[in-house]
């Protein structure tokens, strides 16, 4: 398990903003699963999820994302992305994940 925090979590009225750093991978993933679950703590209205500092995901990864997106949904919460690198936006295109997530520039 890596000991480098990938994650870090910012609440502002009702937005929390999940921030990912670094690379998400197999050996990082739960931390953004658990972020994901304390976001939804106090049913916020929003929730973005900031890749501005990720440099890379993989499909550990975009499941996470789509775990904490199917969450917020079934709570009634808007789940957006925000910010990626262009190569991180790429993943997300090809991944097919933006057809679904809305994506916050």
């Amino acid at each position: 398990m890596s000991e480098e925090a990938v994650t870090s979590l910012d609440r502002d009225a009702d937005v929390v903003t999940v921030r990912l750093h670094g690379e998400i991978d197999v050996l990082t993933v739960d931390q953004v699963r658990v972020s994901l679950v304390e976001a939804l703590e106090g049913r916020p209205r929003a929730i973005i999820v900031d890749l501005a500092e990720l440099s890379f995901i993989d499909s550990t990864g975009l499941g996470a994302i789509i775990f904490g997106f199917q969450r917020a949904r079934d709570e009634g919460v808007e789940f957006r992305l925000a910010h990626p690198s262009r190569g991180v936006r790429q993943i997300l295109v090809l991944s097919g994940l933006l057809e679904v997530v809305g994506l916050t520039e």
